[in-house]
């Protein structure tokens, strides 16, 4: 029988034949097409690579920075971020290194508060990374505008086991307004520049970028150590040469060609006409108005003074929290300090400038439902943060706090507020104040009485004084006591209520105010998070004063947990020798107790120490008062 194949059957054999050649001319041509987007092999050939140019990824870095004001750049030294640091000092910017990243971001956040530009921190890629997690999202709550560079593997090498290397993006995406990868050269300028808009723009906030160590340093060494491989033999060795090649040279394409670094201008939020026409006439018809204002009424543009001079005009009784705490000084015939909850009740209007119905306006349950609610914010979902649960909001308006006051006290210029009103609420404030310095002269059962000593500071702090809270139950009670002097002179974490920005904010807070003497107020706690920073105030001669509190515990955690539980478990300290470990990294330690000089001696002491330049640790040993028993530590 004739075995040999049908005219059909060659047919198929053939079509079947044709369809797989097809098939992968296809698949080839998508791979190549892939490939071509992927190297930019367009852009490639369009633009030459200079493989001579000495010219490195962080000159750019430094070029964009220096264009938008920076003046200081905060770090941990690592291989990843070498060419960033190295070349901000060659353009004259500050670079200051920490003893622990965290540290730096601190510093950042504060040096954006006080100069109300974009703080700068840069870190090594990996475990530097992730050492400032808790410091942005804490600037992130605080809406402090701040870019955090950090290193990261060669980009080529991602995910394939290089030191250090994790996925940083995914990390910060939900504590950042914006977070991206620079993977070219040329992308080095134009992504800082989104960057360093969108921390200032809308709601400011944090930003991260992450640059390849392939992005960073020269031609010449990227190649040399990247892409140092044998000649090709194969034909699959001469497409992943080809593809290095091609790599390599999509790095540095246009690396070099002129590129615009000044800022993008940032517009701020205003509210429209017609809401602000409103706002003024509920207004104009009350009696007993009260303002509450949160840090957020400090953020540029409209100027400190400005909007110091809007509330003056109002003469609206005013609560001030977070940064704005000191705006209208040491003592105002509109600041209010005590009883806010109660005047909150008693209102008939209540404007939230930047105060958020969060735990500290306890969820909107503060607030008097029979008054018309202002709230203000920049934020959409801050605005209406618990509304409809404890709160309503009458008029919520998305603008900036601060402007809105500005344009508020233009149109009600002649405003008078209820004289009886402003009265009753001083008063308050007056008797409050001498039942804490009536507290403040009880004996405690050992050591010094921590409000005697907050008393006494208050008494002596100069009025240019910059004030930095970090601890619970110490800092808590010096809350109600020590009074900022002025505007933008006190710094605490904010919402987030993070232990540990204690070193980082007084570092930032004296590099951009030199003259000012800064104080940490600390609790023995949470001294221990940045105790070690001592070493940078003397290596940076930037010489602050702390004062430690020292109570030999987690006080704020004790006075709920030990009545509620029946016991101290995990609460309980020593009282250490700190001022000593401050003498250990280069400072100068005054110990303060029942035995030594009077508190107001130990304060001259410290400061004339201070004015010869060294940074001083005074560790109060301190008894228990029953000032703050019941407040809520969760």
């Amino acid at each position: 029988m004739d075995s040999s194949p049908s005219v059909e059957e060659g047919s198929s054999s053939a079509s079947s034949c044709y369809n797989k050649i097809f098939f992968a001319c296809g698949f080839l041509g998508v791979c190549a097409g892939l490939l071509v987007r992927k190297l930019n092999l367009v852009y490639i050939w369009k633009h030459k690579v200079d493989a001579t140019s000495k010219r490195n990824g962080g000159e750019l870095v430094a070029e964009v920075l220096k264009s938008h004001g920076v003046k200081f750049l905060f770090t941990l030294a690592g291989g990843h971020i070498s060419p960033i640091l190295v070349a901000a000092e060659k353009l004259g910017l500050r670079v200051v290194d920490t003893r622990h990243e965290v540290n730096a971001v601190f510093a950042a956040d504060a040096v954006s508060r006080l100069s109300r530009t974009v703080g700068v921190a840069a870190v090594t890629a990996g475990p530097g990374v992730t050492n400032t997690v808790t410091a942005v999202k804490n600037a992130q709550l605080a809406e402090s505008p701040l870019l955090l560079i950090g290193g990261a593997a060669a980009g080529i090498l991602k995910g394939r086991g290089a030191l250090q290397d994790i996925d940083q993006i995914n990390l910060f995406h939900s504590i950042c307004k914006y977070s991206a990868t620079v993977k070219t050269v040329r992308d080095i300028v134009p992504t800082l520049r989104k960057a360093l808009h969108e921390a200032q723009s809308g709601t400011p906030g944090p930003v991260f970028v992450e640059f390849p160590l392939d992005v960073l340093y020269p031609y010449d060494m990227v190649k040399r150590e990247l892409f140092n491989v044998p000649p090709p033999k194969s034909f699959a060795s001469k497409v992943i040469n080809w593809y290095m090649n091609n790599y390599l040279s999509n790095l540095f394409s246009g690396a070099w060609e002129p590129v615009n670094t000044t800022p993008i201008e940032v517009q701020p939020l205003v509210a429209d006409t017609a809401t602000m026409q409103k706002c003024v006439e509920a207004l104009s018809k009350s009696k007993k108005p009260v303002f509450v204002i949160g840090s957020q009424a400090l953020l540029p543009p409209n100027s400190v003074e400005n909007l110091k001079k809007a509330l003056e005009t109002l003469g609206v009784p005013c609560y001030l929290s977070g940064m704005a705490r000191g705006l209208l000084g040491r003592k105002s015939d509109i600041q209010m300090r005590h009883h806010r909850g109660d005047a909150l009740k008693e209102a008939d209007l209540i404007i939230l400038a930047g105060a958020v119905c969060d735990f500290r306006l306890s969820y909107g349950r503060s607030l008097s439902k029979s008054a018309t609610i202002i709230a203000i914010n920049r934020d959409k979902d801050q605005l209406h943060k618990n509304a409809g649960i404890f709160w309503k909001p009458t008029f919520a308006v998305q603008a900036d706090p601060s402007l809105f006051l500005f344009k508020l006290a233009m149109c009600l210029c002649d405003y008078k507020c209820d004289d009886a009103w402003l009265s009753k609420l001083r008063e308050r404030d007056a008797k409050k104040d001498e039942k804490n310095e009536k507290m403040s002269l009880e004996p405690t059962t050992k050591y010094l009485n921590p409000m005697k000593i907050l008393c006494d500071l208050d008494k002596f702090l100069p009025d240019d004084a910059i004030l930095v809270a970090d601890g619970g139950d110490f800092v808590g009670t010096a809350a109600y006591i020590l009074r900022p002097r002025g505007p933008l002179q006190w710094l605490d974490p904010g919402a987030f209520g993070t232990l540990g920005v204690g070193g980082g904010f007084a570092l930032g807070a004296k590099l951009c105010r030199p003259d000012a003497p800064v104080w940490i107020i600390w609790g023995d706690g949470s001294s221990g998070y940045s105790i070690a920073e001592f070493d940078t105030f003397r290596r940076h001669n930037v010489p602050v004063i702390g004062l430690i509190g020292n109570d030999a515990c987690w006080t704020q955690i004790a006075r709920e947990q030990v009545p509620m539980f029946g016991t101290s478990v995990a609460c309980n300290l020593s009282h250490c020798d700190y001022h000593i470990v401050a003498e250990g990294y280069g400072g100068k330690g005054i110990l303060l107790s029942d035995s030594t000089k009077s508190n107001t001696e130990v304060f001259e002491e410290a400061t004339k120490l201070n004015k010869e330049g060294h940074s001083v640790l005074i560790n109060a040993l301190i008894g228990t008062t029953k000032f703050r028993e019941g407040s809520i530590s969760i």
